[in-house]
């Protein structure tokens, strides 16, 4: 497994591998694609059936923010099920592009000025609320209206008897949807689309990245979900250790757990991205275990790719100097434009 020459610099990226075709939209394929049979007709009725409903709504909202404005966003996500957001815009001078950000476990959208560092910076930024998921730290405002079947307390095993009523279908068919009501917004001509995210969310920009089309960049962070049978083996604590307790309840479910989880593995979403990607791990990370991370920064399939590594780091992943790091990755993509 390759891994950065210096711990915390840019992994050199691979040269392109010709058998990997570009452009091809949504959960494109090749033979250096990853996942189970049927992964991408999975992938591919679910958007034609659940995506796509209605338009988003942007309603604008009173602020204390004096350069930014602020939109309340409605998007038709799964079945149409409505999705909160906020849309942050500079209030003055042109948009660079527009950075769609997905949240963390157990977080929601929160208040507007908890994102005002990529505006400030000359960036649009979507925050697309998770669905049925709030904390303390960020509060949500969006239901989730489909129930399940047993599940351990959390969101990692909602659903996970079969891939069609697991709950990441939802969110990353969500995801999929704010990326189109976005690129709908932002018109033929504009800025950059990059998507966005850490842990949870990390995972859903690779889910975004991979199912949706006119995606730019994307900024990649200790991404959960990702080389899922030994992720959940060895993660000392959060969202994998939810169903280490599901199976110690469902003995002999083994089979069919791992059978549903691999349509939401991020190594196989990351098999089919093409955009340029920044991706950030930190090698004591005890919730995404590292390991995971590196499996999907190797598969990625796009040819401008870097890999930022914390080797001292947990799930903070480098913290505000990644943040740092990210804005410059931003910028090399609206210069190349």
């Amino acid at each position: 497994m390759a891994t950065p020459t210096e711990p915390t610099g840019d992994s050199p990226a691979p040269p392109h591998r010709p058998g990997r075709p570009v452009g091809t939209g949504p959960a494109g394929t090749s033979p250096l694609s990853t996942g189970p049979e049927g992964f991408d007709a999975f992938w591919r009725t679910t958007l034609v059936e659940h995506a796509g409903r209605d338009a988003a709504r942007f309603d604008p909202v009173e602020s204390p923010l004096r350069t930014i404005d602020v939109e309340d966003v409605t998007v038709a996500g799964f079945d149409g099920h409505p999705v909160k957001g906020w849309m942050l815009t500079p209030a003055h001078g042109a948009s660079r592009g527009t950075v769609i950000q997905f949240l963390g476990n157990n977080t929601g959208r929160g208040i507007p000025e908890q994102w005002t560092l990529l505006p400030s910076a000359s960036w649009s930024t979507f925050v697309m609320d998770n669905r049925g998921q709030t904390g303390p730290a960020s509060a949500g405002d969006t239901p989730d209206p489909v129930g399940s079947g047993p599940q351990i307390v959390g969101r990692m095993t909602s659903g996970i008897q079969q891939p069609e009523t697991y709950y990441y279908r939802r969110l990353f068919t969500d995801a999929v949807c704010a990326v189109d009501a976005v690129r709908a917004r932002q018109g033929h001509g504009a800025g950059p689309l990059v998507v966005s995210g850490g842990s949870q969310g990390g995972v859903t920009a690779l889910a975004a990245a991979a199912l949706s089309d006119g995606i730019a960049g994307a900024l990649v962070e200790v991404p959960l979900l990702c080389d899922i049978p030994r992720s959940v083996q060895t993660a000392a604590d959060g969202p994998f250790t939810q169903i280490r307790d599901y199976l110690r309840t469902r003995r002999g479910d083994e089979e069919a757990v791992l059978h549903t989880l691999s349509f939401f593995d991020g190594v196989h979403f990351a098999s089919r991205a093409q955009a340029p990607a920044l991706f950030a791990v930190g090698m004591l990370d005890p919730v995404c275990p590292p390991a995971g991370v590196l499996v999907a920064y190797e598969a990625y399939a796009g040819a401008r790719k870097s890999l930022r590594s914390y080797p001292f780091d947990g799930h903070e992943h480098g913290q505000w100097q990644h943040r740092r790091r990210q804005l410059e990755f931003l910028e090399g993509l609206a210069e190349r434009r």
